[in-house]
């Protein structure tokens, strides 16, 4: 008599399998493929665990202020343990005032997640810009004050592309929207 054993799912799957919507209603229902949320889940899952990341959303709206159209592909933000990013004008003023990278609290990031097989244009890269606010835009946004830095001058906006690999591996570039003043080493 044979005996069959009975995998359990991983916890990926069972978290793709509870946050996706079996039946979705008219007001939930994403203008975007579903691949591509459970993509975007995927990440999500992949910062929470891996790299604790705090305060993860995803995101169907444009999250810009001036702008409140649905997004062609679900973004998500959330907030890293130490920066991922800092402005070269920003560098210079911590060298100035004697303090670490680290003595600056992380800022939330957007996230765009992608397929290693996916080609981007810079159609699709301006779609998803589109509906990204700008840094300062964001910190005016959580703090309820203005958050316009005098050093900052205007900052351009930054998103971090996380490509996933059919191994499921994520790998995790910033891109910026435009050309950015190189960092000092």
């Amino acid at each position: 008599m044979a005996t069959t054993t009975t995998l359990k799912p991983s916890a990926l799957t069972s978290f793709i399998a509870s946050s996706t919507p079996s039946s979705p209603s008219s007001q939930s229902k994403p203008q975007y493929p579903s691949h591509l949320h459970a993509l975007a889940l995927n990440v999500l899952h992949n910062l929470q665990h891996q790299h604790d990341w705090r305060a993860l959303t995803i995101h169907t709206v444009s999250a810009s202020p001036t702008s409140t159209l649905p997004l062609t592909r679900p973004l998500i933000s959330g907030i890293p343990p130490r920066r991922v990013y800092t402005h070269p004008d920003m560098q210079l003023q911590l060298i100035k005032a004697g303090l670490r990278e680290d003595d600056v609290d992380p800022e939330r990031i957007y996230i765009v997640p992608s397929v290693l097989r996916e080609k981007w244009t810079l159609k699709t890269f301006s779609e998803v810009f589109a509906g990204v606010p700008t840094p300062w835009e964001e910190r005016t946004r959580e703090s309820g004050e203005d958050g316009k830095r005098k050093w900052e001058g205007d900052e351009v906006k930054r998103v971090l592309l996380a490509t996933v690999d059919e191994d499921s591996t994520v790998v995790y570039y910033v891109v910026h929207d435009g050309i950015v003043k190189p960092r000092q080493n």
